[in-house]
């Protein structure tokens, strides 16, 4: 019996895992970006902080809401209760590698009457002519423990696999974890940008309300003396309450924006607010791409996918583990006596000690459908691995586009500005001299408020390009960040990297 159990825990210690060993696909990568070549950005930033990347916009009412995303954000913390969740089911698939351990115990007092006689310990049997409830009898105790145990050997790997795929599939939420925290801070610098450009597109309507009342004044003076018709005065003055509308609907816009910031940084709307700034920054950093082959390694959701693929051929070995035989080891020791101090020095104890071996001898093809199915799967999440690559690099195609573009524009707004300026300024000034109708005066002024406006977009837009390719090429992220196996396996390793709050408590040991 014991060379037996030694073979069994030898054969364990040496046993393999059945099923493929990871392997990760190829994806479809390109030499370069094609909408990178032959463009230099004007104002490229060199390096994006591995952290803080939103530093790059040098804005510290920005950073101070960026900072807050971490602490506050519920969005966040749901994704990181997650990843804590998934690296609990490793531990839980981890325990399987032990034996399990139960243990009982009982004491009990009982009576014996004068007609009746124990048989054995704790048994008492009627005797002829006694009685159970009789007088004279005696009382007493009764004592039994025992303490048994179960070990499921792993030698097929059935126990490995799980754990193995458990550890990806937490990796990959940690993942999740990393592209929630990207998504909520490129969100946040979107908002912040839009609200911004509210703020300055308020203040150019404002400033346009001052010229058109001024350009109202001159109407009515021109009206009064009997050289314009009252036609002109109304078109000014339709022309000015427009203009009003629309920079009180700017602060409709903006009101939104902050209370889409208020909630993203966990605040309550009623109780946040941002002060107006001055102007609306216009420089934009742009930052290198890098080749493709590293956009893999540098998005999380890139490498989430990833590790969903390695949990899923690990359920192949699992799958593949049900064709061989369930091996268990038992054993048990247990006591009775009548003391309680001298229980376990009791002569009426017992032991045993043993081994188990099950297996399936017929299911009609249910093992094997289930390993069709683990490998049908491994092939879905491969496809998805690939299918969110090519995203990743259609984003950044998009945005280098985007911002190549929109900076031809802007320079090109730049000029439009200037031209529809000096057109607004002569034509009003043949407008008093008399040499031209009101409807040309109104058409230079719609003009030049529109080339303001454009310009002013185009910036607006820029910025928003700026940090949405940021976050495609992953926000200073890379993979190097996923916690490891060992990391997976001791809580407080990982969540020292993820300065996220929870709502309760702590243990000693941090878990």
């Amino acid at each position: 019996m014991r060379r037996s159990l030694l073979a069994l825990i030898l054969a364990t210690a040496s046993a393999c895992s059945v099923g493929p060993d990871y392997k990760k696909p190829d994806a479809p990568t390109a030499t370069q970006f094609k909408e990178q070549a032959g463009w230099k950005a004007s104002d490229p930033q060199d390096e994006i902080d591995r952290g803080a990347w939103w530093s790059v916009y040098k804005d510290p009412v920005l950073d101070d809401l960026e900072k807050q995303i971490d602490i506050s954000n519920q969005t966040l913390k749901q994704s990181e209760a997650a990843y804590r969740q998934a690296r609990a089911v490793v531990d839980q698939a981890r325990a399987s590698f032990f034996p399990t351990i139960t243990g009982s115990g009982s004491a009990q007092r009982s009576y014996e009457g004068p007609g009746v006689r124990s048989s054995g310990l704790g048994t008492l049997t009627n005797v002829a002519g006694g009685s159970a409830l009789g007088r004279g009898g005696s009382a007493f105790n009764d004592f039994s423990s025992s303490v048994g145990a179960s070990w499921a050997l792993d030698v097929w790997g059935k126990i490995r696999r799980t754990v193995e795929g458990d550890v990806a599939t937490a990796q990959a939420s940690a993942a999740d974890l990393a592209s929630a925290r990207l998504s909520a801070q490129s969100t946040l610098a979107v908002d912040y940008f839009e609200l911004r450009y509210q703020e300055e597109l308020k203040r150019l309507l404002d400033t346009t309300v001052v010229d058109y009342k001024r350009s109202l004044e001159i109407t009515q003076n021109q009206y009064g003396v009997g050289v314009a018709a009252k036609a002109d005065v109304l078109t000014a003055q339709t022309q000015l309450l427009n203009t009003q509308a629309s920079a009180i609907n700017s602060g409709v816009t903006r009101a939104t924006l902050e209370h889409a910031i208020g909630v993203l940084v966990g605040k309550p709307p009623g109780d946040f607010s941002i002060a107006p700034s001055k102007e609306l920054t216009g420089k934009v950093p742009v930052a290198p791409v890098g080749l493709p082959s590293t956009l893999l390694e540098r998005r999380p959701d890139i490498a989430g996918a990833e590790r969903r693929m390695a949990a899923a051929n690990a359920q192949i070995g699992v799958a593949i583990a049900a064709y061989f035989p369930d091996i268990t080891l038992t054993g048990s020791f247990g006591s009775q006596g009548a003391d309680f101090a001298k229980l376990f020095a009791s002569p009426a104890s017992t032991w045993s000690v043993g081994g188990s071996i099950a297996e399936t001898l017929l299911d009609f093809g249910s093992r094997s459908a289930q390993v069709e199915q683990a490998r049908a799967a491994f092939d879905q999440n491969i496809a998805s691995y690939r299918q969110t690559v090519l995203a990743g690099f259609q984003q950044v195609e998009d945005e280098l586009s985007t911002l190549r573009i929109l900076q031809q524009q802007a320079s090109v707004e730049v000029e439009a500005v200037k031209t529809a300026q000096e057109a607004e300024r002569l034509t009003l000034n043949q407008y008093k001299a008399g040499t031209v109708p009101y409807s040309s005066v109104i058409t230079a002024q719609a003009a030049a408020l529109q080339a303001e406006e454009t310009a002013l977009g185009v910036t607006e837009n820029r910025l928003t390009a700026s940090v949405t390719l940021i976050e495609a090429i992953g926000g200073g992220w890379d993979a190097s960040k996923l916690p490891r196996t060992d990391q997976v396996e001791d809580d407080t390793s990982f969540l020292h990297m993820i300065p996220i709050t929870t709502d309760h408590p702590t243990s000693s040991d941090g878990k």
